[in-house]
């Protein structure tokens, strides 16, 4: 059972109910007994009731509504009984209590002897009559006892409810922090079982701000102190350009080199920032297509460079998201879609909208990705050997990990089939619509 409130209600009626059951039939027994007791003393004041009132003459009966059966013998003569049918005695002729199986029922019966007259006189009594008055009267009081049970659960309810106020306040104050939010949490009157609790949350979100203002401050510093060199780096590039060959095979692999560094850079950065607590204030209303035309735009160079043609279909759609972010997702996607169609092929984007969703669809004609490797190239430095040499395409491995991340940031799914054109991958990333 899940809730510490129902196992708590549960398990105190359960108690509850198992004592009162328990003692129910206890006292059951004992009033029976105490009943039993009762009706064998009133047998007895019966039969002594009928010898004083014998005197010779037939008692026709006690009362109207009299349960009792008696027979009245001197010797071997019966002379009076009342509700038995037959002549024979009830049991035999032996002072005190005892049972008998007469007229299709099970009787109490008690033998009584009046040495006055000179009488036996045996009443008898159904126990299945007494058993039922007995049980009536029992349940009377037993019942009130059964009944409450309702009314004692509903009281624990309220009473274990009660108790577990300060909890839910807890955890309502802990719901609603916003991500970037490691203040302590502040309780009045908290009880003292939840102070070691509280005091637990607070000193671990002491320790959860340390780390994230450790990584913040190492983030900044990265940005900057990665970005300087490579900078720098990249103008001795430029100016060693005029000095050498171009063509110069270490130079070229010296470039790429540096490219490659500053990329993984850039990723690693851009993984930082597609974190919930970065995107979480930044989300408004996008027009993708708009964002996707922009985006093809700035990597036109890229596209020149491989003599690719990269189109945009589709329509204006408007969706909730983080204008950095899903920037970053298109340049990713496209940059991906390029690096991996050869020279002269074609890249395209479609941007769509479906009923309550809108799809961004990058379709490629490289040499696409087999349906067994769909979940791996989601992976971090996660790449594959899809060249027809077998070699890999040179890359850090980032740049689907973070489309995955940013589309998880903007509760959007990623699907991946084969493209429009003769090879290469459709990316479709599926958003919830937003009314334009």
């Amino acid at each position: 059972m899940r809730s510490i409130r129902l196992f708590l209600i549960a398990a105190t009626l359960a108690v509850l109910t198992l004592f009162n059951f328990v003692a129910a039939l206890q006292g059951y027994s004992s009033s029976l007994k105490e009943a039993n007791k009762l009706f064998d003393q009133h047998l007895r004041q019966t039969a002594e009731l009928i010898a004083r009132l014998y005197a010779g003459h037939p008692i026709k009966s006690l009362d109207d509504e009299s349960t009792l059966a008696y027979q009245v013998w001197r010797g071997q003569e019966l002379l009076a009984s009342f509700g038995i049918e037959h002549t024979q005695p009830i049991t035999d002729f032996y002072p005190g209590f005892g049972h008998a199986n007469f007229d299709g029922y099970r009787w109490r019966t008690l033998v009584y002897y009046d040495q006055d007259h000179r009488n036996w006189i045996i009443t008898a009594e159904r126990t299945d009559l007494r058993y039922q008055l007995a049980e009536s009267v029992i349940s009377h009081a037993i019942l009130p006892i059964l009944l409450s049970i309702p009314l004692a659960g509903l009281l624990i309810w309220l009473i274990i409810s009660h108790g577990l106020k300060p909890l839910r306040m807890l955890s309502q104050q802990l719901k609603n922090k916003q991500a970037d939010d490691l203040s302590p949490v502040v309780l009045p009157e908290l009880k003292s079982e939840l102070q070691q609790v509280s005091q637990s949350i607070n000193a671990l979100m002491s320790r959860l701000e340390v780390a994230l203002n450790r990584e913040k401050h190492f983030t900044a510093d990265a940005a900057h102190e990665l970005r300087t060199p490579i900078s720098a780096l990249k103008i001795q590039l430029h100016n060693l350009e005029e000095d050498i060959s171009p063509d110069n095979e270490a130079f070229q692999q010296l470039r790429a080199g540096v490219d490659r560094i500053q990329h993984l850079v850039e990723q690693l950065l851009s993984l930082y920032r597609s974190t919930p607590e970065q995107l979480a204030h930044n989300f408004c209303r996008i027009n993708l297509h708009q964002l996707a035309q922009e985006v093809i735009a700035e990597l036109h160079d890229k596209f020149e460079g491989k003599q690719q043609i990269a189109e945009l279909a589709g329509q204006p759609c408007m969706i909730e998201g983080d204008p950095f972010a899903l920037t970053t997702l298109l340049q990713n996607l496209l940059s991906n879609a390029s690096k991996y169609t050869p020279a002269g092929g074609h890249i395209l984007v479609t941007v769509n909208a479906e009923e309550n969703t809108v799809y961004l669809k990058v379709e490629d004609s490289g040499p696409g990705i087999a349906p067994e490797d769909y979940d791996k190239i989601f992976k971090r430095f996660q790449r594959l050997n899809n060249k027809p040499d077998g070699s890999t395409t040179p890359g850090c491995g980032l740049g689907l990990t973070i489309v995955r991340n940013i589309a998880d940031l903007h509760r959007a799914r990623i699907e991946i089939e084969r493209s429009c054109f003769e090879s290469g991958t459709a990316f479709i990333v599926i958003f919830t619509r937003t009314e334009d």
